[in-house]
């Protein structure tokens, strides 16, 4: 068993992706658009034939998938975060930086007990990141 994070966008998912492969290295696996879908196989959506349908965005070796499926709708990103294990103190600055641009630094990215670096954000469409460089081993 697999269990994989699906992220619901309102509206803005591609320029989510686009963020995502900028800062993360990020590789889009696929992406399929409302309009992608045979005639009559979705209902009606006025607005959102060029919207992101689903999209696999594949970080590392993890697999996130997205879609711009709640449009007008009230969701939210609260409950949980992603993580994200970078391999050196420059790796975490550069991500840090680049996910939390137009967000809000919930714990600014410093040494802690447990890590090298750690940091807690928000980004500009509402996801929450952790970000941590692992103490080396012994």
């Amino acid at each position: 068993m697999r269990v994989e994070p699906y992220l619901l966008f309102r509206g803005d998912c591609e320029a989510a992706l686009s963020l995502y492969t900028e800062a993360l290295g990020a590789e889009v696996t696929a992406l399929m658009r409302f309009s992608d879908a045979p005639p009559g196989a979705m209902p009606e959506m006025p607005g959102m034939a060029d919207k992101v349908m689903h999209a696999n965005l594949k970080i590392g070796d993890t697999m996130v998938m997205a879609s711009d499926g709640m449009c007008g709708e009230a969701a939210g990103f609260d409950g949980f975060a992603l993580s994200v294990d970078v391999a050196d103190d420059a790796e975490a600055q550069r991500v840090f930086a680049a996910l939390s641009e137009g967000g809000e630094v919930r714990m600014p990215l410093a040494p802690t007990f447990f890590a090298r670096q750690f940091g807690m954000l928000v980004d500009r469409f509402g996801v929450q990141w952790m970000v941590i460089e692992q103490m080396p081993e012994g």
